[in-house]
């Protein structure tokens, strides 16, 4: 899986670094909403929901904001949403997927259509990106107040397939079918994920030369600025010339 923490780390200081930190906020407040439609508003009883309150957690989202957001979701007229998912190509034949949360979805299908319309995009069909992207689960831990090398160990024998380490962090990489029991070793063990997800990782990538490579990533990060939408994945190498201009 080489490549990934390049990957990673532009995901991580991403978030850290928007200035738009209400669109963080919103999509965590999304995953809250589903999961308490789901499965209730009690963490201790409800896998999810405690997930997104860890991330939550992991960019300090103030604790009466997340106590507002349990609440509003447990209300019966709170409008339960709706996940879409988009398999789409970009130009020079770069794969796209894209994550939604929406109550509209005649509206979210029509932005995101129209948002690969003008950067020369298309849908694929459902199932088209398959071999493309992998489900896995990644959760990015602070070193510090870390044994790095317990840390590890710990994470190893909670079943994570890659360990990479850089800036502070240690990444893991896990199946999607042992998220969950990663997720009870690290709760078991007092260790405090700074965001634990599902992600699509690329198994294969696609380099596109550096001006065509900056359009792909425009349309990507309109992509992403919709608020319907709650994560966009794609297979094109980044360069650390892509990665200054990110």
């Amino acid at each position: 899986m080489s490549g990934h923490n390049k990957w990673s780390t532009i995901k991580r200081k991403k978030g850290a670094l928007d200035s738009k930190r209400s669109k963080i906020f919103s999509k965590i407040i999304k995953d809250i909403t589903v999961a308490v439609k789901e499965g209730g508003n009690d963490p201790d009883g409800n896998a999810r929901l405690r997930l997104a309150i860890a991330n939550a957690k992991g960019v300090n989202m103030p604790k009466d904001t997340l106590q507002r957001a349990i609440n509003k979701a447990a209300d019966k007229n709170t409008a339960a949403l709706t996940e879409l998912t988009f398999e789409c190509y970009a130009q020079h034949g770069v794969a796209v997927f894209v994550e939604c949360l929406t109550d509209n979805n005649n509206r979210t299908v029509s932005t995101v259509r129209s948002i690969l319309n003008k950067y020369g995009g298309n849908l694929g069909t459902n199932g088209s990106l398959n071999f493309i992207f992998s489900r896995k689960g990644v959760f990015s831990i602070p070193i510090e107040n870390n044994n790095p090398e317990e840390l590890e160990m710990t994470l190893i024998d909670a079943g994570a397939e890659e360990i990479e380490q850089d800036e502070g962090y240690l990444t893991a990489y896990c199946q999607m079918e042992d998220f969950s029991s990663m997720q009870k070793v690290l709760e078991q063990s007092g260790i405090e994920a700074q965001s634990a997800e599902l992600q699509r990782i690329p198994n294969t990538m696609v380099s596109v030369e550096l001006e065509s490579a900056k359009k792909i990533l425009k349309m990507i990060n309109l992509l992403e600025e919709d608020d319907d939408v709650q994560a966009v994945y794609h297979n094109m190498e980044m360069t650390d010339e892509m990665m200054e201009d990110e």
